[in-house]
């Protein structure tokens, strides 16, 4: 699909991080870009430098994506591309026990259950509610593509660490819905990718102490360096406009992977 300002497009978590720099990549091929975020003040600076326009969106929530979808619609109209990036991390094992006391404890279900509503549900709920609005839309080529549709999983879908049950549980959960995805929608000109993101300087990294940071990058192959946030972003632009990318999902990682701990 072309990128340029007769197209729209949503991007989730876009006030910061890999979400943030996809909405600047897509911004900047004119592209009108509507942005889901939690952090309304983070979200409105960005959108407003980027002639775009913020809706204050739980994306686990059906009403508040809605409510979202109907706000940015409002002044974008239908979107066509569909950019998941809103997500959290954490960490927590299946079961554990206590170093003080001994004491042994299984995983915080309530913990899991936030992390699969947030991540995997999350994406599946606003993936399932702009292809129903692109479904409406003509097409926009002689393939007859009407949108597009990237989720962002994580390199923890195939390699997650110790600790990482349910943040890997919720991305290999992402990583699953690509082919089935792309699958239900091809009739529709819609097609669905997956992005596996390794260590990127995102803000989940950047909180890392600096020596944790050096173990990870020794894992990274080349360049050796964590991914920066543009680059996502290119790699997002790259699958919107290549037609023949579809059902698909591209490890962008140089190369590292994840170490048990």
């Amino acid at each position: 699909m072309e990128l340029n300002s007769d197209i729209a497009a949503v991007v989730t978590g876009g006030a910061s991080g890999l979400g943030e720099a996809t909405a600047r990549k897509l911004a900047a091929h004119g592209v009108k870009v509507g942005i889901f975020d939690m952090n309304a003040e983070r979200g409105e600076k960005v959108a407003k430098e980027i002639g775009g326009i913020f809706a204050k969106v739980d994306v686990s929530n059906n009403d508040s994506v809605d409510a979202g979808f109907a706000t940015v619609r409002a002044v974008n109209g239908q979107e066509r591309l569909m950019i998941n990036c809103a997500g959290i991390g954490g960490g927590m094992k299946t079961a554990s026990r206590k170093r003080d006391t001994g004491e042994i404890m299984a995983h915080d279900v309530d913990y899991y259950v936030r992390i699969i509503n947030i991540n995997l549900i999350g994406s599946f709920l606003c993936a399932s509610k702009s292809a129903a609005g692109m479904m409406a839309l003509d097409p926009t080529d002689p393939d007859g593509e009407r949108g597009v549709i990237i989720n962002t999983a994580s390199v923890a879908a195939q390699d997650g660490q110790i600790g990482q049950v349910a943040y890997a549980s919720s991305k290999g959960g992402i990583l699953a819905m690509a082919l089935p995805m792309a699958r239900d929608l091809a009739r529709e000109g819609i097609r669905v990718n997956t992005i596996l993101p390794g260590f990127y300087e995102t803000p989940i990294y950047e909180q890392m102490k600096p020596e944790v940071k050096e173990s990870l990058k020794a894992h990274v192959q080349f360049p050796n360096r964590f991914g920066q946030p543009e680059e996502y972003g290119d790699l997002v632009a790259f699958m919107c406009e290549n037609v023949y990318i579809n059902g698909e999902y591209i490890r962008s990682d140089a190369g590292a992977r994840m170490p048990p701990r």
